[in-house]
């Protein structure tokens, strides 16, 4: 079962590593296993810490559908360069481990069945040898690689562009491994575990797959709890419906808190009102597979509005789903979560980010040896 912690079951029950064995199958296995799982819990009458009522696994009710899901981490970007590495594969963990280990051990605990890491094919050996081989030993891993030259026929990469076209080319990326409805998210971004279970939840349980929209879904973090201490940030600030439902997003720009309050500015530099209360955007969005064929289809729409000489142009991922929710194509439910973000967005706050991995596993809510 994804998530059990398994020093609990070594350390309550005598003769557990047979049984720790079977219940840290990935969900992602074939559904036979779900009846044998079932059969083998029944039959060693498996009661508390982990009997059925007490283990959130699905192998528990014998009629229980397997709905396959996919997290998708984008880790393409080429980022912030500080102290010879690359910030996404920067250690934070007391065993080495980086920000997108949390990620995908709250991913699997929440339910999550395969893993898809999006990256550059000039990355993969590092990659691989700093976090893709490990993962591969606890759950199904697929690559996908985000290249500047991958681009609908007719188009070619601008003379000086140095960098692929954004978070929306990345999951266009990996379309031809994405089968199933899957969770978005940064590769540098420490989210908590509120929002994998809601909208792992609500993927499974609630997302209509087949209606006449793409019904969606977003973690939607406080703005205060999504702060740096070492600069200001910028990010998507939600407004959100009566049915709590996202009505659009507005990137907003240096956004920082003094003992005066929230401050922040618009694309131009404007000064800006925020709300410390606030909900916003962090990338962290339950999609639907059919989703695929809209960025597909607004690729070359994009591509063929940017500007002569413009080499910065982005395809970002919350601008098609705001264009889809304007255009009614799409409903966006807003998952709140009160978990604090934090990320190595400036090089001074690695610090932070170790200590405070550091509080979560004294705390008990991470173990000292994650995989």
């Amino acid at each position: 079962c994804s998530g059990l912690p398994g020093n609990a079951v070594r350390s309550r029950w005598p003769g557990a590593a047979v049984k720790e064995k079977v219940l840290n199958l990935s969900f992602a296995a074939a559904p036979f296993y779900m009846k044998t799982i079932h059969n083998f819990l029944r039959s060693h009458e498996l009661k508390s810490p982990v009997g059925c009522g007490m283990i959130k696994s699905r192998f528990c009710e014998e009629d229980t559908k397997m709905k396959q899901t996919s997290l998708v981490i984008m880790a393409a970007g080429i980022g912030s360069r500080f102290g010879g590495g690359i910030k996404q594969l920067e250690p934070v963990g007391p065993n080495g481990e980086i920000i997108m280990d949390y990620s995908i051990h709250d991913a699997l605990e929440a339910g999550f069945n395969k893993i898809i890491f999006i990256i550059r094919k000039d990355l993969e050996k590092d990659f691989k040898e700093i976090i893709g081989n490990r993962i591969e030993k606890v759950a199904p891993v697929e690559y996908a690689f985000q290249e500047m030259d991958d681009l609908p026929e007719g188009f070619t990469v601008p003379e000086g562009r140095k960098k692929p076209w954004g978070t929306g080319q990345a999951v266009l990326a990996a379309r031809n491994v994405i089968h199933e409805p899957f969770l978005v998210i940064n590769a540098d971004d420490y989210y908590g575990k509120e929002g994998f279970k809601k909208i792992h939840d609500y993927m499974v349980n609630e997302m209509d797959e087949d209606g006449d929209c793409y019904d969606m879904c977003m973690a939607g973090f406080i703005l205060s709890n999504t702060l740096s201490e070492n600069g200001g940030v910028t990010r998507g600030v939600a407004t959100v419906d009566e049915n709590g439902c996202l009505a659009k997003v507005t990137e907003t720009y240096d956004i920082y808190q003094d003992a005066d309050g929230m401050h922040a500015s618009d694309n131009d530099g404007n000064p800006v009102t925020v709300e410390a209360g606030q909900h916003v955007s962090m990338n962290m969005f339950g999609l639907p597979m059919g989703f695929l064929k809209e960025l597909e289809k607004g690729f070359p729409e994009f591509l063929g509005n940017v500007k002569e000489g413009d080499v910065k142009a982005e395809y970002l991922l919350p601008a098609m789903i705001d264009q889809c929710i304007r255009t009614g194509k799409a409903r966006v439910r807003v998952l709140e979560t009160r978990d604090k973000w934090f990320g190595v967005t400036y090089k001074e706050d690695k610090p932070a980010v170790v200590a405070s991995i550091r509080r979560l596993v004294d705390e008990g809510v991470y173990p000292e040896k994650l995989f």
